[in-house]
């Protein structure tokens, strides 16, 4: 009988790394799948239907939603994603834990409705740097970039329903911390053991303890240190 798979729900503003973060996790730990999500957004440049997003009509999405299809889905920036039900149902198959990418808004429907979830947030070392790295990926002009830094503060404001925090100052060491968290959550659950360095790694990487390490960055996006 399959094991029942642990779900990791990434989160982070646009911007934050976390897309890269959850492919550094594909890569490094074995049994670990990835859910693509399904979105109304147009396409962009580089991008390819079944490997970033699949990409469909406003009109498929809403037929789908209509049919329960998804196990979370949300509207950001007008265009709809969503995670659908068959990648938890392949991941139970197939005794693998599954990574969902996806926003505070599908986060929250998770949480309601599935048990066995892992919550981490991917935060950005300051609103000046993430509003940088926006700017350096050359994909939004100067207004949509305000937009997706106020999106970002009303992210960071549902911190508090996160277990790890991961700051992204450094790409290594966010990796590191990480692939930490779900070595640690695995031994939790008798499914593989954890390092004393990992315990030690994930243990720091907890929310509670990291109040004032974030507190600056939360100054920095005018979000209250919780």
């Amino acid at each position: 009988m399959a094991r029942t798979p642990i779900l990791f729900v990434i989160s982070g503003p646009s911007g934050s790394g976390k897309t890269t973060l959850v492919r550094h996790i594909l890569a490094a730990i074995p049994g670990t799948v990835f859910s693509v999500s399904y979105t109304t957004r147009v396409p962009r440049p580089g991008e390819e239907d079944g490997r970033e997003y699949h990409f469909v009509s406003r009109a498929v999405f809403e037929s789908m939603s209509a049919r329960q299809e998804f196990l979370e889905h949300a509207c950001v920036f007008d265009d709809y994603y969503g995670t659908h039900r068959r990648f938890l149902e392949q991941a139970v198959r197939e005794g693998k834990d599954l990574i969902l990418d996806i926003d505070v808004q599908g986060a929250a429907q998770v949480r309601a409705r599935q048990k066995s979830v892992v919550f981490v947030f991917v935060l950005p070392p300051s609103c000046e740097d993430l509003k940088q790295r926006l700017r350096a990926r050359g994909l939004d002009t100067a207004p949509v970039i305000e937009r997706r830094l106020e999106f970002a503060r009303r992210e960071i404001e549902r911190i508090e329903d996160y277990e790890y925090v991961v700051v992204n100052r450094d790409r290594e060491q966010a990796c590191g911390d990480i692939e930490a968290i779900v070595e640690v959550e695995r031994s939790a659950r008798g499914i593989a053991s954890a390092s004393a360095a990992s315990r030690q790694r994930a243990a720091a990487s907890r929310r509670g303890p990291q109040g004032e390490k974030i507190s600056a960055i939360l100054e920095s996006f005018r979000v209250p240190t919780p």
